[in-house]
């Protein structure tokens, strides 16, 4: 049913919750799990810190792609499931858009649940995902 199963990650516990549910349906219909982080770019970096008089290089915003996906696999086991991982620079919401559209048949992704207000306050990734993904979604608090 599921060839290919998406999980974008941020580090964050619900983000886990979300590769704890892929590995299990992975598990039920022998899938591929791809765990998926993007990172800012150095100029987005820049932007942040530039009033801070904080340099940052393209080496260390790796090293935190890498960090965040292994966070997010730290004590899970993946067993058997056919895993890779995969961190680029970016936009979050439209690299996630551009990897769906890979032909994945499943995305699911961790939410905070800060809700809609929340959301449009802060500008929730998982909703803009929701609304443009041309594949299933499931949402795991």
């Amino acid at each position: 049913m599921f060839k290919r199963i998406l999980v974008p990650t941020d580090g964050s516990e619900p983000s886990r919750h979300a590769l704890k549910t892929a590995l299990e349906l992975a598990k039920k219909f022998n899938s591929e799990v791809e765990l998926f982080h993007v990172t800012m770019t150095q100029e987005a970096y820049y932007g942040y810190t530039a009033g801070y008089s904080i340099d940052i290089n393209q080496d260390q915003i790796d090293k935190n792609g890498d960090l965040a996906l292994e966070i997010t696999l730290q004590g899970l086991d993946v067993g058997d499931i056919d895993l890779t991982k995969k961190h680029i620079p970016g936009n979050a919401a439209i690299c996630i858009l551009d990897e769906i559209r890979r032909d994945f048949d499943l995305v699911i992704m961790g939410t905070s649940g800060h809700g809609a207000i929340g959301g449009a306050i802060i500008g929730s990734v998982t909703q803009r995902i929701m609304a443009h993904s041309l594949c299933p979604l499931l949402i795991v608090k």
